[in-house]
C-alpha cells in the first residue's frame, strides 16, 4: 500500500504568485509556514512549505489567498529538479494542493487572542437528541 497525502494548517507568508504555463493553464506559488508547538504556547519551530496549486485551486488561491492568511490544504508532496541560472541542476519539493480552505484573515482575527473555551462552546450548535435517528448515521 502506498499513500502520498499532507494535510498543512498554516499562514501565507507572501503574496500569492500567479504565473501561466506556454499551453495558457494557471499555477499559483504559494508560500506556507506552519509552526510546531510546546509547553505554553510558544512556538518551538517554524517549517516553510512551498504550495503549487492549479487550475481552480489556483483562481481561489490568486483571489482569496492574501499575506497573513491562515488557510488548510490537502495535497501530496512532489520532488523535481530544475535548471538553475548558473546551468546546475536544482532539486525542490513542494505540496501540490488538492484542496484548499481558507481560515482567519490576520486582520479579521481579536487582535492575534485565540477563543477562549467558552466562546467556542457558546458557538457550537444545540441539537435536539430527538431528531437524530440512529438508523441514519452512515458509520
Amino acid at each position: 500500500m502506498n499513500l502520498n497525502k499532507v494535510f498543512l494548517i498554516g499562514r501565507v507568508t507572501k503574496e500569492v504568485e500567479t504565473l501561466a504555463t506556454t499551453s495558457g493553464k494557471k499555477v499559483a506559488k504559494i508560500s506556507l509556514a506552519t509552526n510546531q508547538f510546546m509547553g505554553k504556547g510558544k512556538p518551538q519551530k517554524t517549517t516553510f512549505h512551498n504550495l503549487v496549486a492549479w487550475g481552480i485551486w489556483a483562481d481561489v488561491a490568486e483571489k482569496y489567498v492574501k499575506k497573513g492568511q491562515e488557510i488548510m490544504i490537502e495535497g501530496n508532496i512532489d520532488n523535481r529538479t530544475y535548471k538553475k541560472k548558473d546551468g546546475s541542476n536544482g532539486y525542490i519539493s513542494e505540496v501540490v494542493v488538492e484542496k484548499l480552505q481558507l481560515g482567519n484573515n490576520a486582520k479579521n482575527e481579536t487582535q492575534g487572542k485565540q477563543a477562549s473555551k467558552e466562546e467556542v462552546d457558546d458557538s457550537l450548535p444545540i441539537i435536539d437528541e430527538e431528531e437524530i435517528n440512529i438508523k441514519d448515521i452512515p458509520f
